[in-house]
């Protein structure tokens, strides 16, 4: 099990939907983020794409010596840059981070914020493009360790004598993350990614996806490994959690949650509808969990007005650790978590949640590798009894 973080490079706040509580979206908010996520033991860090964010590998570059052990989960978006440019950012990252790079396939979903950055394919054309993207991406960074240079002529994409002088330091290439719900996407994944990343759908609605993706693999003599997308609400008591998520969107109105709503229907991604399917647009602000706790401590309110990944574990710690288990059990291995704001609550996770799940992960939490005391010490004398929990 691999817990990853997120860095907000589209905004953070207490609020959803609104001003109040926002922070400033700057270097060094990010950096406060990461090195909190890399101090924790988090395994990484997600950053995002799209026109409403600062570019991932520029701020991800800018990470490297604030941290130490984080890996950047870096999104790629096929059709704004030729894949062997793209090859050379990713050797390049790779190398002055000393092999701390993860990549993030994105072929989006908004063909509005498409259009603005010159990509006018329609979806499936879209998928053929990534697939032949992601097949030139990865044959140029597995050769560069042979020293060969790759010819390919697909439909979309033609590459004669391309060549990585540079090798990545990760073998073949740094590993590629992919999410999407369509079957193209399903085929994509099966056929050219090493870990598919789902949106926090229902178990029963993961496991059939997993169902999907490991037949189509196998039919292609591969094995993919699995991860998870989610929000976290995570307090001392399950009241307090979901008084925090009302509180998260008590800034909402009918109006914004309509307009959100219309601009996702809008996309012709077929994971954004899944998400809309799971809420509906519903919302009561005087009962949050009213048509929008869609599964145990599953809740659908962050996708009222946030595109993409819409859903959130709320619970206590005990609820949040089973919850996540319980995806585990399913078989996946990467959980990519946010929460409102990210710098505070990448602190409350940690400290309530990764002590109740395996030991692997408790290790690595902040301190264990130090001698003790822990904790401030009491009148200059008493150090603080170790927890019973």
């Amino acid at each position: 099990m691999k817990i990853l973080w997120f860095i907000p490079t589209h905004g953070d706040s207490r609020y959803l939907g609104s001003s109040k509580g926002a922070r400033q979206a700057d270097h060094a908010y990010f950096k406060q983020v990461a090195i909190a996520a890399d101090s924790l033991g988090y395994e990484g860090v997600l950053l995002p794409t799209g026109r409403s964010c600062e570019d991932s590998w520029i701020v991800a570059a800018s990470l490297i010596d604030a941290t130490r052990d984080l890996k950047f989960l870096v999104a790629l978006r096929p059709g704004l840059v030729q894949p062997s440019q793209s090859a050379r950012m990713a050797a390049t990252l790779d190398r002055l981070s000393g092999g701390r790079l993860l990549v993030n396939l994105v072929t989006g979903g908004d063909a509005e914020e498409l259009a603005g950055d010159g990509q006018f394919l329609p979806h499936a054309e879209r998928y053929a493009q990534s697939a032949e993207f992601i097949r030139i991406w990865r044959e140029l960074l597995a050769r560069s360790h042979l020293d060969q240079s790759l010819d390919f002529e697909g439909e979309h994409l033609r590459v004669q004598g391309g060549k990585i002088l540079y090798p990545p330091l990760s073998r073949p290439y740094p590993q590629v993350f992919f999410g999407g719900s369509s079957e193209p996407a399903h085929e994509l994944a099966a056929e050219q990614v090493d870990t598919y990343l789902s949106w926090g759908e229902p178990p029963a609605a993961v496991a059939a996806k997993l169902v999907d993706l490991r037949a189509r693999a196998e039919r292609h003599g591969r094995r993919l490994s699995f991860g998870i997308r989610l929000h976290v609400v995570v307090r001392e008591t399950e009241d307090e959690a979901w008084r925090a998520a009302a509180e998260l969107v008590s800034e909402l109105d009918e109006a914004t949650v309509a307009a959100a709503q219309r601009k996702f229907a809008g996309m012709d991604s077929v994971g954004q509808r899944r998400m809309a399917e799971l809420h509906g647009g519903r919302f009561n602000k005087a009962n949050v969990r009213e048509g929008l706790e869609i599964a145990p401590n599953l809740w659908a309110g962050v996708g009222l007005v946030r595109g993409g990944a819409g859903t959130a574990l709320v619970g206590n710690p005990q609820q949040v650790a089973d919850r996540i288990k319980e995806y585990a059990a399913l078989g996946l291995e990467y959980f990519v978590l946010s929460g409102y704001p990210h710098l505070e609550e990448a602190h409350r996770f940690a400290e309530l949640v990764f002590p109740l799940l395996p030991l692997a992960l408790r290790d690595k939490l902040a301190g264990r590798q130090l001698s003790g005391p822990f904790g401030e010490v009491v009148a200059n004398t008493y150090i603080p009894r170790a927890s019973q929990s």
